[in-house]
């Protein structure tokens, strides 16, 4: 099974080297390590640049883009450039992980045993978990239904038949939706944890807070769903702005009348997905 791994890295010359150095001590071969150099202005190149030389694995490509770190498109640009660099018949699974993790020595091996158990198994990937009071534990909002944008990793049909990432906030929701649409499984692994050492959203931009009521927009949630889905995120993050902060970036998307990033099929069976999730958590 070969495995290739692309990582978007814009300014993470504090984490990198970690996040390089576990992936080339995975005791299951990973066949190409993709960097991402997305325009960083810190060290990022000349760390990356430093294990070029001893690691023919890992290469590196130079994408420019805006220095301002808007959710889902500035990443996913990304990672479809680096996308662009490399052949998807060569792989039977590819993976967009982030910069800032540090991956246990088995994670790709567990991973590829559960791809391996069953060719309908399209997307697999264990949870990410945070320092915290000097120990590691789960990130906020872990869903075991639900794989962090942080380690994605897809059978290469799956990948393709879900026409690749989307580049907007919401992308990894997006894709587990259309990937369950199309018949595949999205399985996680409840104990195989990752260490991520930057929270989610750490350095996103300011105008960042409506774009999630517009990702719910584009896939089709409808007003209701996307109240109940902000008030859920709220509820999380103990960040009770948020609601009216979804709801008018889901108002101001509807008022633009934007494209949403699904049909109108798949949005139906995203809504019922939905649906039935909360009607099983209310014990209905």
């Amino acid at each position: 099974m070969k495995i290739a791994v692309i990582i978007p890295t814009y300014n993470e010359e504090r984490f990198i080297a970690k996040t390089l150095d576990s992936l080339l001590s995975q005791n299951f071969k990973i066949s190409k390590i993709l960097i991402v150099n997305d325009n960083s202005t810190d060290n990022t190149l000349e760390i990356v640049n430093s294990y070029l030389k001893d690691n023919e694995v890992i290469k590196m490509v130079t994408h420019q883009s805006s220095d301002q770190n808007i959710p889902g498109s500035k990443v996913i640009n990304a990672f479809n450039f680096g996308l662009s660099h490399i052949n998807l018949s060569d792989f039977d699974i590819i993976c967009k992980f982030d910069a800032d993790l540090i991956f246990p020595i088995d994670y790709i091996d567990n991973i590829a045993t559960r791809f391996r158990e069953s060719d309908t198994n399209g997307m697999v990937a264990g949870h990410c978990s945070i320092e915290k009071n000097a120990s590691w534990e789960l990130e906020k909002g872990t869903n075991k239904d639900h794989i962090r944008g942080a380690l994605k990793a897809y059978r290469t049909a799956c990948f393709q038949e879900i026409g690749g990432l989307k580049s907007s906030i919401g992308w990894d929701t997006i894709d587990e939706m259309l990937a369950r649409y199309y018949g595949w499984q999205v399985i996680t692994i409840p104990d195989l944890h990752v260490k991520h050492l930057k929270p989610t959203g750490a350095s996103y931009n300011s105008k960042a807070k409506y774009l999630q009521g517009e990702a719910f927009y584009k896939m089709r949630y409808g007003w209701w769903l996307t109240f109940i889905t902000a008030a859920k995120m709220a509820w999380n993050k103990k960040q009770f702005q948020l609601i009216p902060d979804y709801l008018n970036g889901y108002k101001i998307a509807q008022k633009k009348n934007l494209e949403p990033l699904v049909t109108e099929d798949q949005g139906r069976f995203i809504r019922s997905y939905r649906w039935k999730g909360i009607k099983s958590k209310i014990g209905f």
